[in-house]
């Protein structure tokens, strides 16, 4: 076996697996979004595996409370780009594979491009609005996407999109239509065990190399779905192909404005803010800033209740839920001048 294979002796070793295998391992090209807990495991083992060239697509930057679960980074790296801190240390991991980092969101104008180039997707994001845009820009790119998600103690893992027997396999639109992300928890409110990060990453790591390989059964028109308090695991079934027909991408989501903690404590001292806590009772009795506590979840009902006159300043722990509020609040007043406080109330 010559050197360049060495690193990689013990999985060419296995049955089915040989020097065919890593070679399309090493030809293949694979697109992380999300460099967080999911992301961080995920594109370990697959740079570690011998995965030619592996794209990592994070416009975010490290926080204090991602490193309980992000295990790429360390105390050091808060503040620093996610994307290229990952690709920094994958590349120390493995010198022979080509990193390459998308420091930007992916969003309707550029998620054609950015995944044009790459073989295969894994969704590691953390909300709606990219797993669904994800989804069928895979499906209208005739690409394979490795599909995780976790929250509090429960994960879940599946591929959509690939070409089996009778057709092509189901995606996530036919296992979630639509969802209304408002009503859902992120795991800065809901929380997350860390160490379900790095299972989930790992499985969809795996299901990416099974995939690449030509080896196993990949989880194509299942879900897995893992409880880590039990440590039980059940494959749930949702049918041999897709019954969607997707033929665009969604429609857009509306950007908000952002407003910096500096900037708030400015209108704050003129007095002439609307400022809304989004966050849960729980969050709001430990800390906060001030201004009217409605939480996400029932801020539908209070809108006609608030002053679009004013200038509208949402806040929540760390920015995600306050965004999804500001775009409930705009679409209901298209005119209003409104904001979501940047980094939230731990940036305040």
């Amino acid at each position: 076996m010559n050197r360049e294979l060495l690193r990689y002796s013990c999985q060419i070793a296995l049955p089915g697996f040989g020097e065919e295998a890593q070679q399309r391992l090493q030809q293949s090209k694979v697109l992380i979004v999300g460099a967080g807990g999911l992301g961080c495991p995920a594109a370990q083992y697959l740079a570690a595996a011998g995965i030619g060239t592996l794209g990592i697509a994070d416009f975010d930057a490290v926080s204090v409370s991602n490193l309980h679960r992000q295990v790429l980074y360390g105390t050091e790296e808060v503040g620093k780009p996610k994307a290229r801190i990952a690709c920094e240390k994958l590349q120390m991991q493995n010198p022979g594979i080509i990193l390459v980092p998308h420091q930007e969101r992916i969003t309707h104008e550029n998620v054609m491009d950015i995944t044009a180039t790459y073989d295969i997707i894994i969704d590691c994001s953390d909300n709606f609005e990219t797993r669904y845009l994800l989804n069928d820009a895979a499906v209208l790119s005739r690409k394979p996407l490795v599909y995780g998600a976790i929250y509090q103690y429960e994960g879940q893992v599946a591929v959509w999109n690939i070409s089996v027997k009778d057709g092509i396999s189901p995606n996530y639109r036919d296992l979630f239509p639509n969802v209304n992300a408002s009503q859902i928890p992120d795991c800065a409110t809901g929380g997350v065990i860390p160490t379900l990060a790095g299972i989930i990453g790992c499985m969809q790591a795996n299901e990416a190399i099974k995939y690449i390989t030509q080896t196993g059964e990949v989880l194509a028109g299942k879900v897995l779905l893992f409880d880590a308090q039990t440590m039980q695991s059940r494959v749930v079934r949702i049918g041999p192909v897709t019954k969607t027909n997707i033929t665009s991408l969604p429609t857009a989501i509306t950007e908000i404005n952002v407003i910096s903690a500096e900037e708030l404590k400015e209108q704050l001292q003129r007095g002439d803010v609307q400022l809304i806590d989004v966050r849960t009772q729980q969050e709001r009795d430990a800390y906060h800033i001030g201004g009217e506590h409605i939480p996400l979840q029932e801020l539908e009902r209070y809108l006609s209740d608030l002053d679009p006159q004013k200038i509208t300043v949402f806040y929540c722990a760390s920015g995600k839920r306050s965004a999804q509020a500001a775009r409930m609040f705009k679409g209901t007043y298209p005119n209003a001048e409104v904001f979501s406080l940047e980094g939230g109330a731990q940036a305040f």
